[in-house]
Parts: C-alpha cells; structure tokens; sequence
C-alpha cells in the first residue's frame, strides 16, 4: 500500500479517485502537520499549485488538514515546483507542497513535498507519512485549539522568483538581439518564464500561455517539442524552450529545428563547466535511463557519469552526498546546485543562453558534442508488478538480447513509478538491431505480466 500511494515524484492519480480524492488529501494534509510539527513554536507550510482545475480541491483539502494538525499554511497559487522548493528555503519554512501532475493530463493531479531545506522527501519519509494516511486507526495528534494553524496568500511571491532568477545570469551580459520560442505546456509558467526572458532583453515569442484548467500540457509543452520547432523555423528564433506543467522540465530546439533532449543539453553544460574548471570532482550525475554515449562523452573526457533510479530527487540526493554542480534526466529535468536544489526548467534555459551568448554561435553548433546512441523506449500497460527476476521468459529474452548487443548497447527494464506500466528501454549503435530488440522484449513483457 505504502509503495503505491507515494511514486517515484509523489503522490499522482486521477482526480476524485484513489488516492486523488478530498478525503484522502485532507488526512495527507493532517499527516504531513503531524509529521513536521516540531515543539511550541509556529510552524509554516508553503503551498503552489499548477494551473488545474482540480487545483482547488486539493489546496483547500491539504489546507484544512494542515491548519487542523497546528501548522500556519502560506498559498502562493500558480508557480512552478522550483519556485516552490526555493520559496520554502527562502521564507523558513518547515515544508513546502507543489499540487501538480507536472506533464500528465489536466484529470490528473498530484502532491509532492519539500523540507525546510528545499529537497524532495526521502522514501522512508514518505513511507512513514503514508503510513499515517493509510491506517484507518491513526490517532491524530491534535494540538490545542488556539494552537491550530491559520491561512494567508503570499502576494509577491513572483516577483521574488523572478530576481532569484535573473540573478544566475550574467549581471554584465543580456539577451538582446536573442529571439526565443517559449512553449509554457499553459501550466505553471505561464507568467513568470516570459517575464524572465523578456526582462533580461529577449525577444520572446509566446505559446501555451492561456491556461483555461484543462488544456494544461494537451498538445503542448515538453512532451510535443514538434510545435516549437515548426515555430521556431517559422520566426527565425535562436532557440526555443518547451517546458512541462509545473516547469521542472526543459526540451530544447535549436535553431534549425531539431529538437534536443536533456543528455544533449547535459553534455553541453558539463564541458562548459569543465572548460572553466568548476565541473567539481569532474563528475555528472544523471539516471539509468541517459544515452550510453553521454557515458562515453564524460569518460573520453576525464570525468565520470554517475548514474541513479528514475527520479530528479534520487539525482539531487546523489549530488548532495557527492558534492556535485550539475545533474538531471534524459528527459530534461536538469539540477545546477549552486543555483537549486531540484530540477528547474527555467533557470536551465538561463544557463544554456548564457553558454551561447558568451560563446556567440548558434546552438546547433554547441549542441553538436554528443550524438546519442539509437536508443528504443516501449511503454507496456501491464496488468501487475511482479519482480522482473521472478520472470524467468523475460530474463531469458533479456539475456539473449544483451548477448546479441555484445557489449556495444545495453538493456533496461523498469516500472513507471506513476502508471500502471511496463518501460522497455534498448540502446546500441546499429538502430534496427535496437528497435528489433526493444519490440521483442516489450511482447514478452506483454506476454507474461497480462
């Protein structure tokens, strides 16, 4: 129960059933105050939402269970997740909650959480939360009535993220004569990323700002790149930057088109970082799911790859142990340290104009670094989640299908953390080998697990 009500980015669901229901969010509210109340004092809770309808539901849920179990709870309505994790570190306060299904569609919704620290709970902090959720037998800790919480709305919380912002930027450099598709999936973004560009002098050319509750990420955004770079070519842009829902994720277009992913984007920063000797320890952290030859780019290179499970949390806590600058995901959730504590989908397209205006050529050049390996990812809606090692069909194929890549490619199975689903991923150097294997494998998955 406790591994399927928290996933590997929080709590997700569909919205009004198990365990996205008011219900079910305001004992979620009541355990998490119960959890991170701490002695007499006042205790402060920093809510942000995504553009969805549901928003409403769930904030006024998590509310009533937080201001009940004793916790004062700031609402700052519409920002992105990063915004939240900066917010919570920058206000003291003891927690920060995002209400998000980040790229999922507008019917879905989600909860996540952040210590007073700026950091994604860890798994055995969720565990214990869940537990809470989940027992119909918890006795709740209730304090005092004149110690409940009260609610108050942070009016300038943009603005405050704005200049946070602006500040990883060169102070002596702009973005004038830079003109930037920005594609805003009409979620979290949607105000502060034009600002931020336009402010710093770019010329910003706008889409998926017009929010309506249910259009967020429908047709745009991250996950369809496609309408920024026909937009892109169209206007003539230097660059163009889609976000998700909650604006943690980028995927890049150069100016020509082609659309770039996170281990593109990765690379490029990690020699930029290493030409300048602030790569430290020379190493980037990312997770199983990057191209094999981002491996090779850092090992040619004199640096390491250090790879963690699906997740931006499991990558900034592998970074945090480690000491390290720059880490993130294939699929464009990407984590500067210096700047973040979580991936920021913003302050990622900051650091890339940097990189191109201090290095003036176009993006297509500097991108150029890492041609990914030919790489297949099947999804498989499956039935359950039985261990892979209980499967003995399926790791016979595995087997075969990694003697015939011979060391030049790799196979990778693993469970959607949010979805009922089954992620076959194969990747070498000859292409239809990759696609013949990866299908394959994804019918013996089909086969054995419905």
């Amino acid at each position: 129960m406790v591994k399927r009500f928290f996933g590997t980015d929080g709590l997700r669901g569909r919205v009004n059933e198990f365990p996205m229901l008011p219900e079910t969010v305001l004992r979620l509210g009541l355990a998490a105050g119960q959890y991170f109340r701490n002695g007499k004092k006042r205790h402060k809770v920093l809510i942000g939402k995504d553009t969805r309808i549901s928003g409403y539901i769930f904030e006024t849920a998590l509310t009533s269970g937080l201001c009940a179990a004793g916790m004062d709870v700031m609402l700052v309505g519409p920002m992105p997740t990063p915004a939240i994790s900066f917010l919570t570190r920058s206000m003291r306060c003891d927690l920060g909650v995002v209400i998000s299904a980040s790229h999922n569609p507008y019917y879905d919704n989600g909860i996540k959480f952040f210590d007073s620290q700026g950091y994604k709970l860890p798994d055995e902090v969720e565990d214990e939360i869940a537990e809470l959720v989940l027992d119909p037998c918890t006795d709740w800790d209730y304090p005092p009535q004149d110690r409940v919480g009260k609610t108050a709305r942070v009016v300038d919380s943009m603005g405050r993220y704005v200049v946070t912002l602006k500040h990883t930027f060169p102070a002596d450099r702009t973005l004038d004569g830079v003109k930037v598709v920005l594609d805003c999936a009409h979620g979290a973004t949607y105000r502060v990323a034009p600002m931020v560009l336009s402010e710093l002098g770019a010329e910003v050319v706008a889409m998926g700002v017009a929010p309506d509750g249910t259009n967020i990420n429908d047709g745009c955004g991250s996950l369809h790149p496609d309408k920024v770079a026909e937009r892109v070519v169209a206007e003539g842009a230097d660059i163009g930057l889609a976000l998700d829902g909650d604006g943690d994720r980028l995927i890049v277009v150069d100016e020509k088109g082609t659309v770039l992913d996170g281990d593109q984007i990765m690379a490029l920063c990690a020699q930029d970082k290493m030409d300048r000797g602030v790569l430290r320890g020379n190493l980037l952290v990312a997770t199983v799911m990057s191209n094999m030859a981002l491996e090779v780019f850092m090992r040619e290179r004199g640096g390491t790859l250090l790879r963690t499970p699906v997740g931006d949390r499991y990558v900034a806590e592998a970074m945090r142990a480690r000491g390290a600058v720059l880490g993130g995901e294939q699929s464009g959730h990407l984590i500067f340290s210096n700047y973040s504590t979580t991936g920021d989908g913003i302050l990622a397209a900051l650091q890339l104009l940097r990189i191109m205006t201090a290095r003036a050529r176009p993006l297509s050049e500097l991108a150029g670094l890492l041609t990914p390996y030919p790489q297949e990812l099947i999804n498989v809606p499956v039935a359950g989640k039985r261990p892979f090692g209980e499967l003995p069909e399926l790791m016979a194929a595995v087997a075969q299908a990694e003697a015939e890549l011979a060391g030049r490619g790799r196979v990778l199975l693993r469970y959607s953390g949010t979805e009922p689903k089954a992620r076959v991923m194969v990747e070498g150097q000859d292409a239809a080998q990759v696609l013949s294997l990866a299908e394959s494998l994804a019918e013996v998955v089909r086969r054995v697990l419905n």
